[in-house]
């Protein structure tokens, strides 16, 4: 067996490629599952062939958010226009601890200087300066260009990028553009204009942020737990569910809904490894 993987015609062919070949041959050997269990014996199991081996891509890099103003996501999406083919572009920064839209911005086009110009301005309306601020983004020219790298250091914010070629280490921001462009009076035909396009997003970052009560931050708006005003919210929830338990007892089989505050959130959090070896083992 292993002279005939060693030889000429079958060094550059694993034993699935191997096998079949053989019995075309009319020769039988061994089983596939034998040829590969002997080639691990013997050390031999390994990637061949020019064609890269598979490469183990590093966890992406994990960012615990415990109030407002420690990471942001940011992003840009196509907005279609007003003929096939032709886009205006959404740039929007969202706080991954309130999932409050903090900046955003419509251009006709994807710009550096355009993106830093919006992460500028964010970081004053929102008072940043002072604080230790991630903003989390892609690998795109416009996240990682000169200006974007300057502006970010002169204002203090930490740079951190998504895995090369990985589409979901940016799940924030992307989930945000699922929940705009399915809103009911999203216009399947397109933005006449880059002023019509303005216009609508400013009505949906007033409802998303103030109207719109956020199903991961126990329904309440992005706006008043950005502003600390959740757990009093989320307080007066729970007093009336208990109460209402109190009045009729015999209407609940079990404790009542849960309102506790959601407490940190992690952007890409860490897997526990350990976990991971229980259940491979199990």
């Amino acid at each position: 067996m292993l002279d005939v993987c060693n030889s000429d015609a079958f060094k550059s062919l694993p034993p699935s490629q191997i096998v079949p070949r053989l019995a075309d041959q009319g020769r039988y050997l061994a089983s596939e599952a034998s040829f590969y269990r002997i080639l691990r014996a013997e050390d031999q199991q390994h990637h061949r062939g020019r064609a890269r081996p598979p490469a183990r891509r590093p966890p992406p890099t994990s960012h615990r958010a415990r109030g407002p103003c420690e990471v942001w996501s940011w992003d840009i999406t196509w907005m279609p226009g007003p003929i096939r083919g032709v886009f205006f572009y959404l740039y929007l920064i969202l706080d991954i601890y309130s999932r409050k839209i903090v900046g955003w911005e419509v251009h006709e086009r994807e710009a550096g200087e355009l993106a830093a110009e919006l992460v500028r301005r964010a970081v004053w309306a929102e008072g940043c300066l002072t604080r230790p601020l991630v903003l989390h983004a892609d690998n795109g020219s416009p996240m990682k260009g000169a200006t974007m790298k300057a502006t970010l250091e002169r204002l203090g914010v930490i740079a951190s990028y998504s895995r090369p070629r990985v589409s979901d280490d940016n799940p924030f921001s992307e989930a945000l553009f699922r929940t705009c462009k399915y809103r009911p009076d999203w216009p399947a035909s397109g933005f006449a204009s880059r002023a019509e396009a303005q216009h609508w997003v400013a009505r949906f970052v007033t409802w998303y942020n103030h109207e719109h009560r956020h199903s991961a931050i126990q329904f309440v708006t992005p706006g008043a737990r950005h502003a600390g005003e959740d757990r009093a919210l989320l307080e007066r929830r729970a007093q009336l569910y208990t109460e209402a338990r109190a009045a009729n007892p015999t209407r609940w089989s079990r404790q009542i809904r849960n309102w506790t505050p959601v407490g940190d959130v992690c952007l890409n959090p860490e897997r526990d490894l350990s976990d991971h070896k229980i259940r491979d083992a199990a």
